[in-house]
């Protein structure tokens, strides 16, 4: 017998891949359309993980942020500063080496009778700080540090009459575009003085143009949010007002070289005046913006690169089922070659040919569908205000995607060719038929109708030889759909619960009574634990102050409570803070002390002496003060910081800046917010004038939580079309049984069964496939899902508490079974309408 050359082989099997096209077109559209689509779906999800993670540090350039800020001006003659706008020392600081540019912020807090402003309807809640009245000159806000708007126009440079503010200030004032708003200016001298009571300087008529966001407020926690209300006036009105009612000014620096030459600049400019330490680098710093912004968005950039990768995994097993079901369709052309004298070589470089160019095809697809998805990206806080919307391309996961998908479906297609010559080679030396499952000859002693029964054995029973059916890649399909939707709803409902259950991200009980500013002022002690011991309708309460101090050199927030109290922070390791001279840390914060459970570290702050604290717990930490996140701080005992330092709004009555109170059980939340708002009316009388209580809050959400709210629909959009490409090849790999037995149906009709005997036992395959879909793919779904959220929860440094949705997890059992009847429909009807003498004739 001669053998082929290589270009023999070649032409052959491109020649039977021509003579054969006709018939298996509809194949392999089907796998361009699958490697295309699911490729495409993986390959999407990882470049939308890209420009989500890429998101802030990109919107951040686009503004054209200052390296730093340093005050320049501040009326406080108190302190001897009596100059809060000074355009000669401003003109100095721009002169410095490496300072590019020096745009100036003049800010009208002090100047400025809040309680006459008009044209107002307020919406102040509990801790909400007054807005920042603040206007921009030589660039700033507009060239540098520029706001991105929401609604509305920017100002124009000839604005006198107009401002902007952002979305907190909109709520906290009740304002929107077009609203009229009063402001009475004062000057300095007038601001300052104990004893003028007359007309302001000015009074000007401010129309709101526009609604913009900054910065630093893109990605923030609803702590942050307290504080972050702004009304950013004109330059032209900014320059009228500047040089007799600032209250305070400041210039945002261009440093040439950046953060490297920061330092430098500093210390020139306090050479020029001392007041510039005050403001030097710190939030303000666009390094400091990135790494908090970047702390909140990399969680939702991983759980899109994580499903990108699982997304390419069900791709390889669906396009797998499908080549496999192609592959064997060519069975009996194979079986030709081979009698012909074909070699292995030849009968599977006859299958090689259509397959390979279908993912070649497929491979280009799956590229194109990642770009048509690339305007969903990137998810997350930063979307509203992405500078570059809309289409991209990331050339990056394009290409290496591209070779990806290339070589592992490729890979796939030679491993499935050499199995299906070796399947033929086996076939050749036994073609006798598999004994059939046991389940399937008791159902066929039973007493269970015949379509039942013949499903039972075309769902489990693959043959032998040229009837050899792929049973189990009909049941791996449906596992993998199955598990697919329920990793889905399982870490969905383990975020909802996340989000809805604020113990889990550190809120570890029910409201937090606030004093003034966002906690910055005192509850008077003795009384406020009087109201809270009396009042029955609370469990349990602690009071906390905040304050900043170091642990090894290391500065951070930290939380003080008394030692035992049963309201903290809930515990991730160890234990809660049971003593003086012991700390509680945030996971995160561990690990940059390099320390562990049962280490020391030193506690130190200015005025007192360094203290050795026990490291006895981690807890995920609330978000009740600024600086703290769910990760990062500390908690230590009230007792291990002198007096002094805790009350440093000097209050005559000192005590705790905020307290967190436990509601008793069974206390509905109308009785407890009365009980508590009239313990905060109380709280308001006794301290008169030294600010009020602030009020009460039943959660301050971490940035984190705030953005998962802001993903929208996306996530729910790339799980619909995975678990639609699970269902499509189930519905393939139906039609493609029904086809591989149209002997066994045709001699069943002539046996006697009727068209609908034959659509119910091809609907009871389906519908037995599906069951064991259920069945395993229920808990490998839960397990993964359960898996993926707590190594995500870990990862947020939030208490890693899945939810099992047991009522959706039901409903998708029993959707699985009423859809897996509806996909057989089709095959149903085919096989209802099998030409029993020509398919009997042809056998």
């Amino acid at each position: 017998m001669t053998t082929l050359t290589g270009r023999g082989v070649v032409r052959v099997a491109w020649f039977c891949f021509i003579s054969t096209f006709r018939s298996r077109k509809g194949a392999y559209l089907t796998v361009v359309l699958l490697v295309g689509l699911l490729g495409g779906l993986a390959m999407g999800s990882v470049a939308g993980a890209r420009r989500t993670d890429s998101s802030f540090p990109v919107y951040l350039a686009s503004t054209n942020p200052a390296t730093t800020q340093v005050f320049t001006g501040f009326l406080d003659p108190a302190l001897g500063l009596t100059s809060a706008y000074n355009p000669g020392l401003n003109a100095k600081v721009s002169h410095l080496p490496y300072v590019l540019a020096a745009p100036v912020s003049v800010g009208f807090d002090g100047t400025v009778n809040l309680e006459g402003i008009t044209g107002l309807h307020p919406h102040v809640v509990a801790g909400e700080g007054p807005p920042t009245i603040v206007g921009g000159l030589n660039g700033e806000y507009s060239t540098h540090d520029r706001l991105s708007l929401v609604a509305g126009r920017m100002l124009r440079p000839d604005d006198v009459d107009a401002a902007v503010v952002n979305p907190q200030a909109a709520a906290e004032m009740g304002v929107h575009v077009g609203s009229v708003v009063g402001v009475p200016f004062y000057t300095d001298a007038e601001a300052q003085s104990s004893t003028y009571n007359g007309p302001p300087h000015l009074f000007a008529k401010i129309r709101i143009v526009g609604e913009v966001v900054s910065s630093d407020l893109v990605v923030e926690g609803d702590i942050e949010a307290l504080s972050s209300s702004s009304v950013i006036l004109s330059s032209a009105l900014t320059a009228e007002l500047a040089s007799c009612c600032a209250y305070y000014s400041g210039v945002a620096l261009d440093v040439a070289g950046g953060q490297a030459n920061v330092a430098r600049v500093h210390s020139e400019i306090v050479s020029l005046t001392p007041l510039a330490a005050l403001g030097i680098g710190g939030n303000n710093s666009p390094v400091a913006r990135l790494a908090e912004a970047q702390q909140s968005i990399k969680p939702e950039a991983i759980a899109l690169g994580a499903f990108g990768a699982i997304s390419g995994l069900a791709a390889l097993l669906i396009v797998g089922q499908v080549i496999g079901r192609v592959l064997r369709r060519g069975a009996t052309q194979a079986r030709t070659l081979r009698a012909l004298g074909a070699d292995r070589t030849m009968t599977q470089s006859d299958a090689l040919v259509g397959l390979s160019i279908s993912v070649l095809l497929g491979a280009l697809l799956a590229v194109a569908v990642a770009v048509a998805l690339s305007p969903l990206m990137p998810i997350g806080p930063v979307r509203p205000v992405y500078p570059f919307p809309g289409i991209s391309f990331d050339w990056t996961v394009l290409g290496l995607g591209l070779l990806a998908l290339l070589f592992a479906v490729g890979a796939l297609v030679v491993v499935l060719a050499r199995r299906e010559v070796a399947r033929l080679s086996a076939d050749a030396r036994d073609d006798a038929r598999r004994p059939e499952p046991g389940i399937v000859r008791a159902a066929e002693n039973s007493a269970l109708p015949v379509s039942m029964v013949t499903g039972l054995r075309f769902a489990l029973d693959p043959g032998r030889g040229r009837g050899d059916v792929p049973v189990r890649s009909a049941i791996l399909g449906a596992v993998l759909a199955v598990a697919v939707l329920v990793t889905t709803v399982t870490f969905g409902a383990s975020l909802d619960g996340l989000v809805s259950h604020p113990a889990l991200y550190g809120w570890n009980w029910n409201y937090a009574m606030l004093s003034g500013f966002s906690g910055q002022e005192d509850l008077p002690g003795p009384q406020t634990a009087k109201l809270l011991n009396d009042d029955r309708a609370i469990a349990a309460w602690s009071g906390a102050n905040f304050l900043a101090a170091k642990l090894n050199g290391q500065e951070m927030q930290m939380i003080t409570e008394q030692p035992g109290t049963p309201v903290q922070p809930p515990v991730l390791s160890g234990h809660g803070l049971e003593a003086p001279n012991q700390v509680v840390l945030g996971a995160t914060t561990l690990d940059a002390l390099h320390k562990r459970l049962g280490d020391t570290v030193t506690l130190t702050e200015a005025k007192a002496k360094p203290l050795k604290l026990l490291i006895v717990g981690t807890a995920t930490m609330p978000t009740i003060t600024k600086g703290m996140e769910m990760g990062s701080g500390a908690l230590v005992a009230t007792s291990d910081f002198p007096v002094a330092l805790l009350n440093a709004q000097e209050n005559s009555i000192p005590g705790p800046q905020a307290v967190m109170v436990r509601t008793r059980v069974g206390t509905s939340s109308a009785e407890a917010l009365q009980s508590l708002h009239t313990i905060v009316n109380k709280i308001n009388v006794i301290k008169n004038d030294e600010g009020s209580a602030g009020g009460v809050v039943n959660v301050l959400r971490p940035a984190e939580i705030v953005n998962y709210r802001s993903m929208g629909t996306t996530p729910a959009i790339l799980g619909g079309g995975l678990a639609v490409g699970a269902v499509v090849a189930l519905g393939l790999t139906l039609t493609a049984s029904v086809r591989r037995r149209r002997h066994e149906l045709a001699v069943l009709k002539t046996l006697g069964f009727t068209q609908r005997q034959l659509s119910a036992a091809v609907a009871w395959q389906s519908s037995v496939a599906v069951v064991i879909g259920v069945v395993i793919g229920v808990p490998v779904g839960i397990i993964i899902g359960r898996s993926l959220w707590t190594l995500f929860a870990r990862g947020i440094n939030a208490v890693p508490q899945p939810s099992v949705p047991a009522l959706t997890i039901v409903l998708i059992g029993i959707g699985s079974l009423l859809l897996a009847n509806l996909v057989a429909l089709l095959p149903g009807r085919y096989a209802a309408s099998t030409p029993t003498v020509l398919v009997l004739r042809a056998e």
